[in-house]
């Protein structure tokens, strides 16, 4: 039995288009995230890892799409491999199956340390801005993670009985920022 051609997306930022990291690529499925690769906590990589069967094929733009760091990436790799899942990376060129030649596990190595690498460079650089802009007095802080219009759904739904966490999963956020957000009217 042949497996489905299942896509995953992900994007740092609601801004960000999501739509060009797959285009062209004929997929049956997408799994979408908003959110940052620092970690593994993300519900549409969760619900992919669920969701991939012997025989599929996960489709990724780049190594760093999937991962910010070099063992949640090897992890994911072998999590899928091992179950006959095959996964592919377009920007790399590179396929794993589980069956890999030392040189394919050498360049996911690698190309993993560059996304991690990466990442700690772009935390580096994000400190000296935000040194910089205190310096200035122009610091303002981090963002909210949700629009006004949300924060009110996101009561309402706490009102209803909706368990915390399970808001928190659905709005793309910690429990502890629902708490935030609860005890700040």
């Amino acid at each position: 039995m042949k497996g489905q051609k299942i896509g995953y997306v992900r994007v740092s930022s609601i801004d960000q288009n999501p739509e060009r990291q797959l285009e062209n690529i004929q997929l049956d499925r997408v799994f979408t995230d908003k959110a940052s690769g620092r970690d593994i906590q993300r519900p549409q990589l969760e619900a992919l890892l669920v969701f991939a069967r012997e025989g599929d094929v996960v489709v990724v733009h780049s190594m760093d799409r999937l991962a910010r760091n070099l063992e949640d990436l090897r992890q994911i790799v072998k999590t899928l491999t091992g179950r006959g899942v095959r996964v592919e990376f377009v920007k790399e060129s590179l396929a794993f199956t589980g069956d890999d030649s030392p040189m394919a596990n050498l360049l996911l190595n690698v190309m993993g340390s560059f996304a991690e690498f990466e990442r700690s460079l772009i935390r580096e650089r994000q400190k000296e801005g935000i040194a910089l802009a205190k310096q200035r007095g122009v610091y303002r802080g981090r963002k909210p993670a949700l629009s006004e219009e949300q924060i009110v759904e996101l009561r309402g739904l706490v009102r209803t009985g909706i368990p915390k966490t399970r808001v928190a999963k659905d709005f793309g956020i910690t429990r502890e920022t629902v708490y935030q957000y609860l005890k700040n009217p």
